[in-house]
């Protein structure tokens, strides 16, 4: 029988649910290029000065993983986004052995067409994978981040994907952060699995483009009485994102993050919609339009119209690499439940907080300071206790 491999308390796991896709390749492979030196860490909010001395692990400490239902490799779409201009075109060769590796790492997902387990046999199977990876790679502790392709609002009691991977982290033992809209721990029926496992959590809905803009745009309306009566939005975008939101129900679960933040920055809710268009030709690329009607002193009618050009990949990548260091970090030093001052990097946060952008980051910033000021742990292992009986009794 093979020895156990020791615990190393410097190295940090990553499980990316959707790691073959492309914000999760793009986080991949730009940790690997940050770390020989190839590119800058530009993006990344937890490379500047504010969180230096925070404890936070670094990026070569960092193994990926993960689950995915698809089985393209990770250096081949990597290849595939240089093509499409979302990587460097020389990118994929050089850090093609940190492709491989974390390739080496992805489980099969769930659940499958055709699937007859039950959703305490499936929330067990991917709990193991996580277990598995967390043993095999010696790790201090493994983040699950959830990156997969946004699902419409579950109807009914049964758990959808996402809430049963977030299932699966809890009963792992491991701290966990919604990327996307889709449900997760935010489910009813994990909400006291969550509450009671002693586990750090974060989310949902990453703020990458149009909804990073209107948070900022909406406190300026109101800051300075500016009355608005308008705000409509339109998004044109492709890749796996533009397929999953041409799903109208989909679509309506990323565009309640959208309207809740100008709900929660205006005090009101205006009046237009935001519609979303898979255009595929776009790739992951996607561009944004608002059209904002306002009223000035004595009635004068104005409008601010705005447009947002960007890659969602790389985007995301660098707030998914905050992310799992801040939770890590987190976990590390003891903390559970919500971690509201994350709110800065969310649409629709967990926990109690602020919606303008420059009091979220005011909190991020507070949070970092938390996090230098909180003494170490005694040592590795001695994280919470892994959580059993989720969505069913742990066999």
């Amino acid at each position: 029988m093979s020895a156990e491999p020791s615990v190393s308390p410097s190295r940090v796991g990553v499980w990316l649910i959707g790691a073959r896709g492309s914000v999760a390749t793009t986080a991949v492979a730009g940790c690997a290029a940050v770390t020989a030196g190839l590119h800058p860490p530009t993006g990344m909010v937890t490379e500047t000065g504010a969180f230096h001395r925070a404890g936070l692990p670094s990026l070569p400490s960092l193994v990926f993983g993960g689950h995915d239902v698809v089985d393209c490799p990770l250096p081949k779409r990597a290849e595939s986004l240089a093509a499409g201009g979302v990587l460097p075109h020389d990118l994929p060769s050089a850090v093609a052995a940190e492709l491989a590796a974390a390739d080496r790492e992805i489980s099969i997902g769930g659940p499958l067409p055709g699937d007859t387990r039950t959703e305490d046999e499936l929330i067990e199977a991917l709990a193991q994978d996580i277990r598995d990876f967390t043993r095999r790679g010696g790790l201090a502790r493994t983040v699950v981040v959830n990156v997969a392709s946004t699902e419409p609002v579950p109807e009914g009691d049964a758990l959808p994907a996402s809430s049963l991977y977030a299932a699966a982290a809890l009963r792992a033992g491991c701290p966990y952060v919604n990327f996307t809209p889709s449900a997760g721990l935010h489910h009813p029926r994990l909400a006291p699995a969550a509450a009671s496992s002693g586990l750090p959590y974060a989310g949902r809905d990453g703020k990458t483009g149009q909804t990073l803009l209107r948070s900022v745009l909406g406190p300026m309306f109101a800051q300075r009485a500016l009355a608005v009566r308008a705000w409509s939005g339109t998004n044109l975008l492709g890749g796996g994102d533009g397929a999953a939101l041409a799903d109208p129900a989909a679509a309506a679960a990323k565009n309640a993050g959208k309207e809740r933040v100008l709900a929660d920055t205006l005090g009101t809710v205006p009046e237009g919609e935001t519609h979303i268009d898979d255009v595929p030709s776009l790739g992951d690329w996607k561009t944004a339009w608002d059209h904002i009607a306002f009223d000035g002193f004595l009635g004068t009618r104005m409008v601010l119209q705005t447009t947002w050009q960007g890659c969602d990949s790389s985007l995301a990548a660098p707030l998914i690499l905050d992310l799992a260091r801040l939770v890590a970090r987190a976990h590390e030093l003891g903390l559970s439940g919500p971690l509201a001052e994350l709110g800065f990097y969310f649409k629709d946060p967990v926990g109690e907080g602020p919606a303008a952008l420059g009091e979220q980051y005011a909190h991020l910033i507070g949070f970092a300071e938390r996090l230098r000021q909180l003494a170490p742990p005694p040592g590795p292992g001695t994280g919470p206790a892994v959580p059993e009986g989720v969505a069913g009794e742990h066999r």
